[in-house]
């Protein structure tokens, strides 16, 4: 059991494997243990990272206030922790703001960037009017109910009931985390000046962050790459973990960051 004490927080973590770094960071819906499908694949080639953000899983948070806004400074901390000089981030929806946060201010720190199901709060002339209904959807319905496709639980129950387990360790999840996390978005322009390998993955039929939201925010990335996979919601690493696990391990080896695992 690792943790790392950072202010207002004990920060969870573990690591496998050994060579070049990879850091998870998982969704409101999820915690370290939602990366199991990724984890034992790239551990062998890879040093992978599996955290729980602070007040989620086994990251026992003070009520300090800092939030959300300390998840970019808890991710480089942990970094610093482990002697990581680069690392390539893979993040999955709330994860996405925690990632990108590090890659615009550390940007010397990430290697490659993937971001699944999310944009990390990135706001463009083209993003709101796709986000809006989204984002009143995710109020109206919850995020339990939306955080997968319906279909799951018929194609393969077992993988939807461990999912609604995982979720179930978590402290509930603050009724204004979409508010403040709206307060974090980025610097659009400084969004499209990223250098880094980036890759944006979405479900087909995701429902809080539809596949027009990240080709938006693709066109707007220069050079950025776009996988969609058909037929899946809003947890493309968790439903589809062999699609997504073929196109991260093409994404790294082409990004020039490690090897092969397959």
């Amino acid at each position: 059991m690792a943790i790392l004490s950072r202010p207002g927080c004990d920060l969870y973590y573990e690591t496998a494997g050994a060579g070049p770094a990879i850091v998870f960071a998982h969704g409101a819906g999820g915690n370290h243990l939602s990366w199991w499908q990724q984890v034992p694949i790239f551990a062998e080639a890879y040093r992978c990272v599996a955290f729980d953000h602070r007040g989620w899983g086994r990251s026992v948070a003070q009520e300090d206030g800092s939030g959300a806004a300390a998840f970019v400074d808890d991710l480089v901390a942990l970094l610093d922790e482990l002697e990581i000089e680069q690392a390539a981030l893979v993040a999955q929806s709330m994860g996405g703001w925690t990632c990108l946060g590090a890659a615009l201010q550390h940007p010397e720190r990430v290697s490659a960037l993937v971001m699944g199901g999310t944009v990390g709060g990135l706001t463009t002339d083209k993003i709101p009017p796709i986000t809006g209904a989204a984002r009143s959807r995710l109020r109206d319905e919850g995020l339990a109910k939306l955080a997968y496709h319906p279909n799951l639980r018929e194609r393969d129950p077992a993988l939807a009931f461990l999912f609604d387990e995982i979720m179930a360790l978590n402290p509930p999840v603050a009724a204004n985390l979409t508010d403040v996390l709206a307060e974090l978005a980025p610097d659009p322009g400084a969004v499209a000046a990223l250098k880094m390998p980036l890759l944006w993955v979405v479900g087909g039929n995701d429902p809080i962050v539809p596949p027009a939201v990240l080709r938006a925010a693709q066109a707007h990335v220069p050079g950025s790459a776009f996988f969609e996979v058909p037929d899946t919601g809003h947890s493309v690493y968790f439903e589809r973990p062999v699609q997504f696990n073929m196109q991260l391990n093409s994404f790294l080896v082409e990004s020039g960051w490690g090897s092969s695992v397959f």
